[in-house]
């Protein structure tokens, strides 16, 4: 159970990460995952528009109807953990809607469609393939989710599965973070360091601690109304890492122990996230994390 909540919490944090604005995609973003001649044939009836890549994890799609279609692509450190994992997945969608085995993906998957009264109609899939797990999922607008969505969902699906191994993700190193920066916040014996994307990385110990650095592209104007807004956490301008750094702590809502400072520069933003399970020495307080922040800032 214990790795259970660790993984999950992984995942709520990479989220986290993914709800923080992104541009849409660019004439030269592609998916890693598939391409765009290969969606059309295997989803000819369905125009989609590439809107993000998600820094190299998955790819998001709308629909010239307004659907949404979410490829996502999970890297484990084993697979044993990516066994775990997918059953936890499969479980999850199975309280949404009835699931059954699909054939020729990975090294099993299962597939479904909502019930026709569902609130939100969606059509996925959910593969296992060695260290990878990847779902597909698609929420159409203004009609049902049915095996005339499920089928060609499926289809695109046996097509990315081959190339999941583009992912952005790995574990061991990381271009923002190393394992130094733990000292002080997560226990070292049991680190993990794992790449979530070209702009991403995070570091967790056993206990599902974790630490996280989320870079994105953003104005300056942005960023002053970021440090503008009023919100749950204390704020606290930064300013020996800029005019626009600031810090978060002691929110009322979300992990109130979490310590986030943002950091600009050169049109990139950086959230340096420090989250613990429960209240830790460095809760409530941007001092220390504000090394880390500076090495981060350092490379931006």
């Amino acid at each position: 159970m214990r790795m259970i909540d660790r993984l999950f919490a992984c995942l709520a944090l990479l989220l986290a990460i993914a709800t923080l604005p992104v541009p849409p995609a660019n004439a030269a973003e592609t998916c890693p995952f598939i391409t765009s001649k290969e969606l059309a044939g295997a989803m000819p009836a369905l125009k989609w528009s590439l809107i993000s890549n998600q820094d190299g994890r998955g790819c998001i799609y709308r629909g010239g109807r307004g659907d949404t279609m979410m490829l996502t692509v999970f890297r484990n450190p084993d697979k044993d953990r990516a066994r775990e994992l997918y059953a936890t997945f499969v479980k999850t969608l199975s309280e949404r809607m009835p699931l059954s085995a699909v054939s020729g993906i990975g090294d099993e998957s299962q597939g479904g469609t909502t019930a026709a009264d569902a609130q939100r109609q969606e059509a996925s899939v959910v593969a296992l393939s060695g260290d990878y797990i990847l779902q597909i999922s698609v929420y159409p607008t203004g009609r049902r989710a049915d095996n005339v969505l499920l089928g060609p969902a499926t289809e695109a699906a046996r097509i990315a599965i081959a190339n999941v191994a583009k992912t952005s993700e790995r574990f061991g190193d990381c271009e923002w973070l190393t394992a130094s920066d733990a000292d002080g916040f997560l226990d070292k014996s049991t680190l993990q360091v794992q790449r979530t994307g070209a702009g991403s990385c995070m570091m967790f110990d056993r206990e599902a601690n974790t630490m996280a650095v989320a870079v994105i592209a953003m104005s300056r104007d942005t960023v002053i109304s970021m440090m503008k807004r009023a919100g749950p956490c204390q704020h606290v301008a930064i300013s020996e890492l800029g005019s626009e750094a600031f810090g978060e702590h002691s929110c009322t809502k979300g992990n109130g122990n979490a310590v986030n400072i943002f950091v600009w520069k050169n049109g990139r933003q950086a959230s340096i996230l420090f989250a613990p399970v429960k209240p830790h020495p460095e809760s409530g307080s941007v001092e220390r994390l504000k090394a880390v922040a500076a090495r981060v800032y350092g490379k931006l």
